[in-house]
């Protein structure tokens, strides 16, 4: 196949439609994958299913109890676990370093640590509490990803970066959140672009809701997270369990896959965006309750301000 047809084809499979002889390309077995947030979650859960498939597995998280009782999760040798916070820039390089020296090698990166900061404004949220988002979600992914890529290109590996569908949502309540995941999007983009020459690839994990403790505590333990969900058209309100993330990006890295999404509800606003975003913000900001909504939002955020930023501190310690 010519230079310009095998562009086209695997254009085509970017955007998931299947071609004759499709084959898996990437198979993780003996290969070293490296997923940051692994001590719960998402992160765990990929840990598990990538295990399963015969991959060694390093789990790096912030938190040295969630990464412990992970590591006590499998019954095998393959495994390591390195306590590094992602916005600690040589913390993360070092983290790396050390898993290169255990392991040999690493094949696959997964840059999956987050956190899901309370409901806010830009008006209103504490400015420590902003940089903090930005720190973990998307700093914390070039943490991950700027030591690793050189080895991932030696090893014509993969990499995955963890955006979120709120990347193109509106960002009703929760700003800070949805510009640090579209951030992470326009990353995973041009770090595809620019591996891609050297035999290395790249690829972006979207998700709606997931039911990890996070979004639990976000939107159900929340009062106005609650009201906030429930301006979501129902499809999009339906979570998938960190199992089955996992699942969605273990396939997407034996598809050396540019992007995917799940749940599946998605994908009409994924590429209708340019259209139903214009649609969307002109609605809301026409839309008395969703100003009501603010209102109430501020309200209480004002009063509460030293209550949020605490809880956003123990969920950054927590997460990433």
């Amino acid at each position: 196949m010519t230079g310009r047809l095998s562009a086209i084809a695997g254009t085509v499979r970017d955007l998931g439609i299947p071609l004759p002889g499709r084959r898996l390309d990437y198979d993780v077995a003996g290969k070293v994958v490296l997923i940051t947030g692994g001590g719960d979650g998402i992160g765990a859960a990929l840990a598990r299913t990538l295990h399963r498939r015969g991959a060694t597995v390093a789990l790096v998280d912030v938190n040295e109890s969630s990464l412990a009782t992970a590591e006590r999760s499998f019954e095998s040798q393959r495994v390591v676990t390195v306590t590094a916070d992602v916005r600690d820039r040589d913390g993360m390089t070092a983290a790396v370093q050390t898993i290169i020296e255990q392991l040999g090698r690493i094949d696959v990166v997964v840059a999956n640590a987050g956190i899901t900061p309370p409901p806010a404004t830009l008006r209103q949220i504490d400015p420590d509490a902003f940089d903090r988002v930005l720190d973990v979600n998307l700093t914390g992914v070039f943490n991950t990803v700027h030591p690793t890529i050189d080895e991932v290109i030696r090893n014509s590996g993969h990499i995955v970066v963890v955006s979120s569908a709120a990347s193109f949502a509106p960002g009703l309540g929760g700003a800070s959140y949805m510009i640090s995941k579209a951030g992470v999007e326009a990353l995973g983009r041009a770090l595809r672009l620019e591996v891609a020459g050297y035999g290395a690839t790249a690829g972006i994990a979207y998700f709606g809701m997931v039911d990890t403790q996070l979004a639990r505590a976000t939107l159900d333990d929340d009062e106005i997270g609650r009201k906030l969900d429930a301006r979501l058209p129902g499809p999009l309100r339906h979570r998938i369990s960190p199992d089955s993330a996992a699942t969605v990006i273990a396939d997407a890295i034996a598809r050396r896959a540019a992007r995917t999404l799940a749940p599946a509800a998605w994908e009409p606003w994924a590429w209708g965006r340019g259209f139903i975003n214009i649609l969307a913000d002109g609605y809301l900001a026409r839309d008395k309750q969703a100003h009501d909504l603010i209102r109430e939002l501020e309200d209480r955020t004002t009063a509460a301000a030293p209550t949020n930023a605490s809880a956003l501190t123990k969920a950054s310690r927590r997460t990433s």
